[in-house]
């Protein structure tokens, strides 16, 4: 499996240089004077946020990334060479945590986008600096400050505009397959996918969503059963939630007992994701057995206060109306962001 989206790292900026205390004697200064320079500042470390990458696959292998120290001042006025920055290329969507005081570093979320994660310390100033009228030969050079050193651990959440949700084996992998080009590893017998697949989805002329399959939750997933909680922070950057049902293989009231169960472990991780647009999915209708059940599941989840829409991946059948609902809905959590960032923006401002 390819895809990580956990690492951790030790990311080191580089030490000031040190200013330099000299004196220069020349012709036509026969007094000569002070004439240390400064040292040059430290490299400091970077995250760049590049849609070329997917995944912390690189960056897992690597301890720590270090920037170059600045070079120590010298005489004649020369001042040190500034350290060379570092930049890490990571996904869009990568969060880095301080993992000593769980303070949030940098949160890069659109293409390019350059966050600091390290400064690099100060050059120290050299002699030179301190000459004055009634102090004409000082001694004192400062020596460059350290460069942040701190442990990071960096998390990937995918940015996607809905999100699939549901058992193992609901048929998410499937519906993608059916409504994108992504191709996501299908099979007859259950299991879950291992990492989350994206896919772009074109639901009316000129717009678009970007749709996610979460690998399948089971009872405890917040605490970190099965496969934990580590991919359910990819359905946090997500407008809409898109729950798949299976009611193929087991009765109406046992398909919504496991909508109970997904959704308890969606409200027990938090995150306010049991406040998101809800759209409620009897998937597999090509069966006679999912047929067969879709009245008492309505009937279950109506006493939960849901619709229940019904599809099938395999034929087609109500997948694309079920696009365009979540298209809509994906539109409108836009423009309300949109007119909250507009609120936000300080009077005056262009940005």
């Amino acid at each position: 499996m390819n895809f990580v989206d956990e690492a951790r790292l030790r990311v080191v900026a580089g030490d000031g240089g040190d200013g330099c205390a000299a004196f220069l004697r020349e012709a036509y200064r026969p007094k000569g004077g002070p004439s240390g320079g400064d040292g040059g500042n430290g490299g400091s470390v970077y995250a760049i946020a590049d849609e070329g990458e997917n995944t912390l696959l690189d960056l897992r292998s690597k301890r720590a990334v270090k920037a170059e120290r600045g070079e120590d001042g010298r005489g004649k006025h020369q001042h040190g060479k500034k350290g060379s920055d570092v930049y890490l290329r990571v996904p869009i969507g990568t969060i880095f945590v301080d993992d000593e005081t769980g303070e949030t570093v940098a949160d890069v979320t659109q293409h390019a986008q350059i966050a600091l994660l390290a400064a690099g310390g100060f050059g120290g100033r050299g002699n030179a600096r301190f000459a004055t009228a009634t102090h004409q030969a000082p001694r004192r050079a400062d020596p460059g400050t350290p460069g942040v050193q701190r442990e990071v651990r960096l998390e990937l959440r995918l940015l996607a505009d809905a999100g699939l949700v549901g058992l193992p084996n609901a048929g998410k992998s499937s519906l993608l397959a059916r409504v994108s080009a992504a191709r996501p590893k299908i099979a007859d017998y259950p299991f879950t996918t291992l990492a989350p697949v994206l896919g772009v989805v074109r639901w009316a002329n000129e717009k678009t969503f970007v749709l996610a399959d979460i690998p399948g939750l089971i009872e405890g997933a917040h605490e970190g059963h099965g496969l934990g909680d580590r991919f359910l922070r990819h359905v946090e950057r997500t407008a809409v939630l898109v729950h798949l049902l299976d009611a193929s293989a087991c009765t109406a009231q046992q398909a919504a007992e496991d909508f109970d169960t997904v959704q308890h472990e969606i409200h027990a991780y938090g995150e306010d994701l049991d406040e998101r647009p809800l759209l409620v999915i009897a998937s597999k209708m090509d069966l006679p057995s999912a047929v067969e059940q879709l009245p008492e599941l309505r009937r279950f989840m109506g006493e939960r206060g849901h619709e229940v829409h019904a599809i099938s991946a395999a034929t087609g059948e109500g997948c694309r109306e079920l696009m365009r609902a979540v298209g809509h809905l994906v539109d409108q959590r836009r423009a309300r962001a949109a007119l909250l960032r507009e609120a936000q923006q300080p009077p005056g401002s262009n940005a």
